[in-house]
């Protein structure tokens, strides 16, 4: 009858571990690689870094102190990339993040152009953390499982009943 209680817990411990380790394998970890303007292509993962002239052009859309840019490449069109924007590196620190709205950028607005690549070390490194952490807390039951966590009460409560002992 004992492990029959533990079974409960135990199973609800088992659906968010699981989506904890599907989340940190689907998500991984990336990393920014360098590459030239002329090996973008369309569909690629991309961070821009901005020059001074590219941000006092973009200024005007973007906001003044952009210091890099972060999107999907969504078309190129002789020098120009139309990049659907999902984060902006701003120069004094600080980021902004971005719902893919398109930002057309000349080839020379950028200093230096990165490619966003799944990192299979980190990822992995991130999985077994995670798994580990879930394996040490349902083996630890340090999330409680039900089982010995009221104290016991003394008998006078206002749940027990009193009785007259009679002589």
């Amino acid at each position: 009858m004992g492990g029959s209680h533990r079974s409960g817990p135990m199973r609800q411990l088992v659906g968010p571990a699981v989506a904890l380790l599907v989340s940190l394998s689907v998500t991984g970890c990336y990393t920014l690689q360098p590459i030239t303007t002329a090996t973008i292509g369309v569909g690629s993962m991309v961070a821009l870094d901005i020059t001074d002239a590219g941000r006092v052009a973009l200024g005007g859309a973007m906001g003044p102190e952009i210091a890099q840019i972060e999107g999907r490449v969504y078309q190129m069109e002789g020098n120009e990339f139309e990049v659907a924007v999902t984060r902006v590196g701003l120069l004094r620190g600080g980021e902004q993040v971005w719902k893919g709205e398109r930002i057309r950028v000349k080839s020379e607005y950028v200093s230096r152009s990165y490619e966003r690549q799944l990192s299979r070390g980190r990822t992995v490194m991130a999985g077994a953390v995670g798994a580990g952490l879930v394996v040490f807390l349902v083996t630890r039951s340090i999330l409680g499982d039900g089982i010995g966590d009221v104290a016991k009460v003394p008998g006078d409560t206002a749940d027990s009943q009193r009785r007259p002992v009679r002589p």
